[in-house]
């Protein structure tokens, strides 16, 4: 009996902490969008130079990989709807199930994953060092509140830049597919490309960017939140870094799950 009350006593404190940290999480995105919106009233501005120097983290610096990676998932799906649309006959259905794949989910899915793995982290990594420290607590003390500064800037810059680096993933996986698929096909690289934009409809695209904004929320909070509560020195540290990546990144799929399951019904 002591053993099923221990159990159960684990359950609801884990069930508590849950709901704690989806609560403390919510009331952080409000207040930064609150600071980014309105934060100039009350003398605490968000930082164009802040919000600058998070986007060149957050995209720019990821464009080469997200490049790289999105042009080899590209080539992976032209090899794997070749081979399998080839086995009935409909190999003229391959541009079409390449083109909706990579926009409706495998562009923003590899965007968000990679961009989880890189700045979630490093928020993550930056505000649990500063927590460590006392940078934080100093901030407080000079008047700074430590959700303008460390917050808002990389919110807003996430919200900014992962559409764009989806864009750009979304073209990179069509090209490495055009030039995989185009001598199955006997057409072109150039007529492969014509044919997916043809095919593309706006809801394709809007399907991929609006998972992309709600993918750039999740990762935010998830790296600020876990380096907000870091405590144990450098050891500490380095646990919220690797709890922000699992977090991200399971918080990213299950809401793909939720969005696949109501938008392609």
């Amino acid at each position: 009996m002591a053993d099923v009350l221990f159990f159960v006593s684990r359950i609801g404190k884990r069930s508590v902490g849950v709901v704690r940290g989806v609560g403390y999480a919510a009331a952080l995105l409000v207040e930064s969008l609150w600071f980014c919106i309105a934060g100039f009233r009350s003398g605490q501005p968000v930082r164009a130079s802040a919000i600058a120097e998070q986007m060149r983290q957050v995209g720019v610096d990821a464009i080469p990989i997200v490049s790289i990676l999105s042009f080899t998932v590209g080539l992976m799906l032209g090899i794997q709807f070749v081979a399998a649309l080839g086995d009935f006959g409909a190999e003229s259905q391959v541009v079409a199930a390449v083109a909706k794949s990579v926009t409706r989910e495998f562009g923003v899915l590899i965007t968000g994953i990679l961009v989880a793995g890189r700045s979630g982290s490093s928020f993550a990594a930056r505000i649990g060092s500063m927590n460590v420290s006392q940078e934080i607590d100093a901030l407080g003390v000079m008047g700074i509140d430590p959700v303008r500064y460390l917050a808002a800037p990389a919110l807003l810059a996430m919200l900014l830049m992962l559409p764009v680096l989806t864009i750009i993933a979304n073209l990179m996986a069509i090209l490495g597919a055009a030039l995989y698929c185009s001598p199955m096909l006997d057409i072109s690289p150039t007529v492969y490309i014509v044919q997916t934009m043809q095919l593309l409809e706006p809801g394709d695209l809007g399907q991929g960017l609006s998972k992309s904004l709600v993918f750039a929320v999740l990762i935010t909070l998830v790296g600020v939140t876990t380096g907000f509560a870091v405590s144990g020195g450098a050891e500490g540290v380095g646990r919220a870094t690797t709890r922000a990546v699992v977090l991200s990144i399971s918080a990213i799929v299950i809401a793909d799950m939720i969005f696949s399951f109501f938008l392609n019904r």
